[in-house]
Formats: structure tokens, sequence, C-alpha cells
């Protein structure tokens, strides 16, 4: 006789996110109870004029209603691109930023085009969302963007600005935010310190090349990436360079 696996347990919806502030008034969210490697980086910027949230989860649970800086100044939501993991709340916001080439699937998303299937179940959670969420019935919710981006846009906060870094190879429309002024960079998914995804159904393998190329000699200070802590200008280059060079070998 062999025992049954125990349900995981569920969170309440005021437990589900955590807030970090890392400096350069910059806040860390995230949701805690999934699992590291699925586990989205959410990233608030505040500015003079209004605010910026680079990605915004899952959507299990609503970030405006239990992440109070997100609410306190008008704030554009930026997808870095439209995985399901990086544009579950955008629909909660009233100014949506994506690239052009991803603006149809932020507008209508499926389980397949958002990467829901294969990758979402109950095994990539340590504890489940509140009911009624199930892992078989989830669906990111359509939040047409209010603005489309293209490579050497700026997203103006007032105070600040951030280059829009076109940045495709994981997924055609993917972006990095680049504030020269304090040599910030928010990476999105295209690079962070962990295993990196070049195997989506909309990756390129050349295009993923040539933005590793472009983004090598960028001047940063900092990178916030999409997964994963965040890593200093050495790390980043070194990342870099390692990646290239095995590709190298690679042939």
């Amino acid at each position: 006789m062999t025992d049954k696996p125990q349900a995981k347990p569920r969170i309440a919806a005021a437990d589900w996110w955590a807030v970090d502030r890392v400096g350069d008034d910059v806040t860390f969210i995230r949701e805690p109870h999934i699992e590291e490697f699925y586990r989205c980086n959410l990233w608030h910027v505040r500015g003079r004029d209004r605010d910026m949230l680079v990605d915004s989860g899952m959507g299990v649970v609503s970030l405006r209603a239990h992440v109070p800086v997100v609410t306190e100044k008008r704030c554009v939501a930026v997808a870095s691109h439209t995985h399901f993991d990086h544009i579950g709340c955008h629909h909660e916001f009233e100014d949506r930023c994506v690239h052009r080439a991803e603006a149809d699937l932020l507008a209508h998303p499926t389980r397949a085009n958002t990467l829901a299937d294969p990758y979402v179940t109950d095994d990539i959670f340590t504890a489940l969302p509140p009911l009624p969420y199930s892992s078989t019935e989830y669906a990111v919710k359509a939040a047409p963007a209010t603005r489309l981006l293209e490579d050497g846009n700026i997203v103006d906060l007032g105070d600040r600005h951030f280059e829009v870094i076109h940045t495709p190879g994981h997924s055609p429309g993917g972006i990095a935010l680049y504030e020269k002024a304090r040599r910030i960079l928010f990476s999105g998914d295209i690079l962070y310190d962990g295993p990196l995804i070049e195997d989506t159904y909309h990756a390129n393998a050349a295009d993923y090349l040539a933005s590793m190329k472009r983004l090598l000699d960028l001047d940063v200070r900092i990178v916030h990436g999409g997964h994963f802590p965040s890593f200093d200008g050495a790390r980043y280059r070194a990342l870099i360079r390692a990646w290239l060079d095995e590709k190298e070998r690679a042939g």
C-alpha cells in the first residue's frame, strides 16, 4: 500500500505576493509560491510623472488589489514579451505597452501562444493560488496594447527615460529597457542568471545570437532580469561572453 501524495496547500490572496525595495526607486515584486524556474520577476519603477511596471506575473491573484505600490500613481505596464508568466495582470492597467511583433498575442492570448501549454500545471507551484484557481482552466486575459513599441522608442516617466531595445530570439517581440543615466537594464527573458530558454515555438536562433551580440557592449551597472536574481555589469558581460563562446564552439 502506498501513501497518496498530499494535496498542495492553497495560499490566501493577501499572502500571494512578496515585495522588496532594491534601490534606484525600483521595487521587486514576485510570486514566491511558484517554482523559481517558472517565476517571473516583476519590476516597479518610480517616476516623477508616472510609474512603470515591467511584466505582471501569472495573473492568478490580482496585482492591483494586493500590491499597493502599483496603484499609488498612474502606471504604465510594459510587457518584456507575452509568455503567460509575464502578462497575467496586464489587463488590470489602463496603459499597456508591448512590442509591435507581439501585439496580437497580448490582445488574443491562448494557452498555446502564451506557453501556458505545456507549462502550467500544479507542478510549477510550491503552494496553489486560492480557489477557484485551477491549472487546467488557467488562461491569460486579453489586454490589447494602448501603445506599440519599436526599437529605439522611449518610455518616459518624466524624470526617467527608458530606451526600448528590441531583443528577439526568445520570442519575436522581446524587449529590454535601458536607463542610460543610471545604467540600469531590465533584460526580460533574453538574458538572466539562469538556464536560458531558446526552444520555444517562436524562438529564433539567429535572432538570439544577434541580440546577444548587440547587448554585449552596453554600459550597464545592474541588470534586473525576467527570472532569477539581479546581477552587476561584470556578471552581465561574463554571462553574454560565455553564451557566445558556447555558440561559437557549437558552430
